[in-house]
């Protein structure tokens, strides 16, 4: 079956109740699972030029943190379960890009995220990032509602 499981988060509740169903499965069938969170670059490329280093390090910092935080998720309930477990922090403008990257480059067979769920305009506007890591994924997709 699945040997390697990537669990991408966004620090959101659905991403941490993915991430427990994550876990759960990769323990039942003793898995591997890398975490990974991708956030977006904070700054504007034609604003940093204008912005003091010292700005620009501080809000790197800070999204590391927050990545931090959401990563400490998937290995706290990793830990407590006794699966192995990697995780990954990168940067990026398309997540979905980054997700099937790392998902490719980790050797990962299934990857496992949540849907927000959004429906027409909202959809549309926003995005979804599930939706286009389903379309440009060769690697099988679990969606947790």
């Amino acid at each position: 079956m699945f040997q390697h499981i990537l669990l991408p988060t966004d620090g959101s509740e659905l991403s941490a109740a993915a991430i427990r169903q994550g876990i759960r499965l990769a323990k039942s069938i003793g898995a591997k699972l890398t975490g990974l969170c991708v956030m977006p670059t904070q700054i504007p490329f034609f604003y940093q030029k204008r912005m003091p280093k010292e700005a620009l390090e501080e809000a790197d910092q800070q999204v590391k943190k927050l990545a931090e935080t959401y990563l400490a998720v998937v290995e706290q309930g990793a830990m407590e379960a006794g699966v192995a477990y990697d995780l990954v922090f990168e940067n990026s403008e398309h997540p979905y890009d980054e997700i099937i990257r790392v998902a490719e480059e980790k050797g990962c067979d299934l990857i496992m995220m949540a849907s927000h769920g959004r429906r027409g305009v909202q959809a549309l506007l926003l995005g979804s990032e599930t939706q286009k890591v389903l379309t440009h994924s060769k690697i099988p997709v679990l969606v947790v509602r």
